[in-house]
């Protein structure tokens, strides 16, 4: 009888296999748990409140400008 090994016919480890599949699941999660928290972390990192409020007031001032005016 012969020996039973933890190998395929082409000779690759199952063990081996196994263990990389584990590894390459653990980091899937593991990139996508990190995807998720940076979302939005971009932009909010990069927006300043106080800026979109000055350009706000600038766009209404303006918009209240030209609205007295005749389009015609």
């Amino acid at each position: 009888m012969a020996k039973q090994t933890n190998k395929t016919a082409s000779g690759t480890s199952t063990q081996h296999v196994k263990q990389q599949n584990a590894q390459a699941a653990a980091n899937k999660s593991q990139n996508a748990q990190a995807s998720k928290n940076n979302f939005g972390t971009e932009f909010a990192s990069e927006t300043s409140a106080q800026e979109v409020r000055q350009q706000n007031a600038q766009a209404e001032a303006k918009k209240n400008q030209n609205s007295g005016k005749y389009q015609g």
